[in-house]
Formats: structure tokens, C-alpha cells, sequence
């Protein structure tokens, strides 16, 4: 079975965007994503974060990256709950890590935040509905 028929097979709930939905978000979060990444790199290159500052992002982006080869690759809707969880909290750790620094870029994330939110509810009922 291909992945697009995979995936629908799944039990959703009635709430579940749309399957277009999803390229549409993530064509708007990751340019988001990427330039806050650069940012951060960016002052943390310059000494004006320390790792404990940047941490956060990284691990965000290594569980961020994580996640379709976990779900789509593997199939397997447990791991991908655990790796969604570690997506949101690193979102929310990036948040309070960075906030002192820059305010902006704290609240840039918080669309990534909110639709994390959403993905995790989503992914943690495919999870025990499958």
C-alpha cells in the first residue's frame, strides 16, 4: 500500500484537516522555521546566545525532521506520537530559552506552536484509534 492510501486508511477524527491542508501549512511554517534556525545560529555563532539557548531549536529540528520518516517511512503511529510530543515541547523550551533574548522571535513560533498542538492532539488519537 502507498503512503497516501496508508494514511487514509488510518482511523482519523472528524476534525482532521483536510490532507491538502497540511503542504499548505508547512509551505508557510518552514520558511518561519528556517529563519528563526538562522537567527539563532546566528547569535549563538556570535557569542550572544549560549547553547543552552540554542539547544532547543536544534533537538526541534532533529524531532521536526524525525517525524514523516518515523510516521510515513515506518508506519509507526506510536513512535511518531512520542517524536510529535518532543516536537512540541523543544517548540515550547525554544520559546522560554529564547524569550529573554528576543520577544520576536519567541512569538515568531507561535504559529509552528499552535499547529503543533493541533498535529499532537491529531497524532495521539491515530495512535490509540489504530
Amino acid at each position: 500500500m502507498d503512503t497516501t492510501g496508508w494514511y487514509r486508511s488510518l482511523n482519523k477524527p472528524s476534525w482532521a484537516p483536510q490532507e491538502s491542508v497540511f503542504g499548505t501549512v508547512w509551505s508557510i511554517l518552514y520558511p518561519i522555521i528556517f529563519a528563526v534556525n538562522i537567527y539563532v545560529a546566528y547569535l549563538f555563532f556570535k557569542d550572544r546566545i549560549g547553547l543552552a539557548v540554542a539547544l532547543p531549536f536544534w533537538l526541534n529540528l532533529l524531532f521536526n525532521i524525525a517525524f514523516t520518516p518515523i510516521q510515513f517511512g515506518l508506519r509507526n503511529n506510536w513512535l511518531a506520537m512520542l517524536d510529535i510530543y518532543l516536537v512540541l515541547a523543544t517548540i515550547i523550551w525554544a520559546q522560554f530559552a529564547i524569550w529573554p533574548v528576543s520577544k520576536l522571535i519567541a512569538i515568531a513560533y507561535v504559529p509552528y506552536l499552535i499547529w503543533v498542538c493541533i498535529a499532537t492532539t491529531l497524532q495521539t488519537y491515530i495512535a490509540f484509534q489504530n
